[in-house]
């Protein structure tokens, strides 16, 4: 009897280890899965403006980016909640992201002003409580595509888009895709303006319906105003249309650059129309931060990276969560914020380990002479050194 129970414990310590390293070299292999999720469609036509309707105009955009994305990124699947003119309910979108595991969800549409033609450029959205009225509004406005279904009073438990107090359910939620989602949202307006030449008006937070099902980092991006004659001109224009498409593939490259490097220490993916060396060279050069041997010529300095935003972001600042010594690098026209650094690997890995807590998404980067390097090739030669020791 002992020997056999043994057999059986022997088995199950052996099928444990089989489906862990089969989930290690599944998650690995995994392709990275995109949903891109054009707003609208069919029946729904959107904002309309003088022109067009915003429902064309999401898709067009949509398409254009999950084309720059398929045919340059072979490991990442795309996946369109629509790809032609049909209405897709907004709970059917996010379930679509959901059973997919998605990696990301992207929904892209297209803001209006009643009665302002002035209000112009692009703005990108993650979830959260609206700070101000006008916030809330734009997430009226978007959530109210469900008054398109027929159903949306049950499956939407008696939601109401129009009125505040059904809103108060979002005071409960929590987003634990918060910090990866808002650095998105990041990336593309630094994208917007930067690269497209766009009017910034920045990144907020507001109680998208859209958003608040799904799993995975998420945003909602809005590519200029209908309502605006200038605005609706240039977003019926395919240079317009590819311009702002370039925009958001570009933003999508560099999140999942750092999603890898984040993962394994290094990533194959590679910023386009951008060399190694522009990569390394543009404002890597930072302060000392917590360490004294951080500022020795030619050491290696281990940090640990916890968030970008594309404006600075004030010492204390509570995204920084109490750390004090929070040090930051600028980057391709992103501030990326730092803590911790040493030349001791070691030390910073268990700094890393710490805040884990606080900062799941954090991850450690390395730098030489004030330059970004490959992480894994510093961790390789800091090894190498300390166990010549």
């Amino acid at each position: 009897m002992k020997r056999f129970k043994a057999y059986i414990l022997l088995f199950v310590i052996t099928i444990c280890i089989v489906n862990y390293s089969f989930g290690e070299t599944n998650q690995k292999n995994k392709d990275f899965v995109v949903v891109i999720d054009a707003g609208h469609g069919g029946h729904d036509p959107g904002a309309v403006g003088k022109i067009s309707k915003e429902k064309d105009i999401n898709l067009k955009v949509a398409l254009k980016v999950g084309n720059l994305i398929s045919q340059n990124n072979k490991d990442v699947k795309v996946i369109y909640t629509r790809s032609k003119d049909v209405f897709i309910p907004l709970m059917r979108r996010a379930e679509i992201a959901n059973n997919a595991k998605a990696d990301l969800f992207i929904s892209i549409h297209t803001n209006s002003v009643a009665r302002n033609n002035t209000a112009k450029g692009t703005s990108t959205w993650t979830l959260g409580l609206s700070k101000s009225e006008a916030n809330l509004e734009v997430a009226k406005r978007e959530n109210a595509v469900i008054l398109y279904e027929s159903d949306y009073k049950s499956r939407y438990a008696g939601f109401n888009p129009n009125s505040a107090e059904s809103y108060i359910i979002f005071e409960f939620m929590q987003d634990r895709y918060m910090e990866q989602s808002v650095h998105l949202a990041s990336l593309v307006q630094n994208q917007f303006k930067n690269r497209c030449k766009r009017s910034d008006r920045g990144v907020h937070q507001a109680e998208f319906l859209v958003l608040k099902e799904t799993a995975m980092p998420s945003i909602l991006i809005e590519l200029g105003f209908i309502s605006n004659p200038e605005e609706e001109r240039y977003l019926n224009t395919d240079n317009g249309l590819t311009n702002l498409a370039n925009g958001i593939y570009h933003a999508f490259i560099t999140y999942k650059r750092e999603h890898e490097i984040r993962l394994t220490g290094s990533s194959q993916t590679t910023i386009p129309s951008e060399t190694k060396a522009n990569q390394q060279s543009t404002s890597n050069k930072t302060a000392a931060n917590t360490d004294s041997n951080t500022s020795n010529q030619g050491e290696i300095v281990f940090k640990i990276q916890l968030l970008a935003a594309s404006s600075p972001i004030k010492a204390g600042d509570k995204q920084f969560k109490g750390l004090q010594n929070v040090d930051h690098y600028k980057e391709r026209g992103m501030y990326k914020y730092t803590y911790g650094a040493s030349t001791n690997y070691n030390k910073v890995l268990q700094t890393q380990r710490s805040i884990k807590d606080k900062f799941k998404g954090a991850f450690i980067i390395a730098f030489k002479d004030g330059n970004k390097i490959n992480t894994n090739e510093a961790i390789a030669e800091f090894k190498k050194k300390h166990n010549k020791k």
